[in-house]
């Protein structure tokens, strides 16, 4: 977006909520910029001949987003590589700490249950921000939209492993081969996802969620100690990790 281009705040809340809109209905982006940049333009010629937003966009902007929406075809090539880059990912968090234990191995519900929570979770944040999209949006509103979204997973995570004890269905032995094969190509799927986001966030979280518990078990504490130990470790490192990637993007903005 051209940043010279004096909008007012209502055509950047827009426009900016317009982004969000396309983006979450699997819209290309780069069709997205530039749709955005040629309104923005529209909007800034509006606003110096003395016009308002609604002059262009109409009385609903929530129409006018679809209207934009419809004419544009949904980039199904994207939006599977998201949804892939989001199952897959899920998985990863529990591949190296399952494999600390041994050999991996999992049942085809554990499997499939990843799967279908993974889309659940995709379709939950497309609907929220599209939901964020189309109102008038404050702190409290996204904090009330978000948090059910973020929960919502690891409410369902956790009724999978409670059903994966209470029904049987066949097991997947990946044998000391195989699983280092899996870890192998998790690692390379990590890495290379951390690359292209261009932020470790998920590397750094795999390992906080797993290195704790592998360098406890070498000590003499107690099991239950380091139950308790472990996840303070954990939440820590997260903790101080966005910290300091917050201050140093700061320090970015304002050099």
């Amino acid at each position: 977006m051209n940043e010279q281009l004096g909008l007012s705040e209502k055509s950047k809340d827009f426009l900016e909520n317009l982004r969000l809109y396309l983006f979450s209905s699997g819209k290309n982006s780069g069709e997205i910029k530039e749709i955005v940049e040629e309104l923005e333009v529209h909007l800034y010629e509006a606003e110096q001949n003395g016009k308002s937003v609604e002059k262009i966009i109409g009385n609903s902007p929530k129409e006018y987003m679809e209207m934009i929406s419809d004419e544009m075809t949904i980039d199904y090539k994207t939006s599977i590589k998201y949804i892939c880059l989001i199952i897959f990912g899920s998985f990863s968090f529990r591949i190296f700490p399952d494999l600390l234990e041994g050999n991996l191995s999992y049942s085809v519900l554990e499997i499939a249950g990843h799967i279908v929570i993974g889309a659940i979770f995709v379709a939950s944040i497309i609907i929220g921000f599209k939901y964020l999209s189309t109102r008038k949006q404050t702190l409290k509103k996204i904090i009330i939209t978000l948090i059910p979204i973020m929960v919502l997973p690891i409410a369902l995570f956790v009724g999978l492993l409670f059903l994966n004890h209470s029904v049987e269905t066949p097991m997947i032995q990946f044998g000391h081969t195989g699983s280092l094969i899996v870890a192998a190509v998790t690692g390379i799927f990590l890495i290379g996802v951390s690359i292209w986001a261009k932020t470790w966030v998920m590397v750094v979280v795999v390992a906080l969620l797993t290195l704790p518990d592998y360098f406890l078990s070498m000590t003499s504490l107690s099991d239950k100690m380091q139950l308790m130990i472990s996840p303070w470790i954990t939440f820590a490192g997260i903790a101080i990790y966005l910290w300091i990637s917050f201050k140093l993007e700061k320090k970015r903005s304002e050099s």
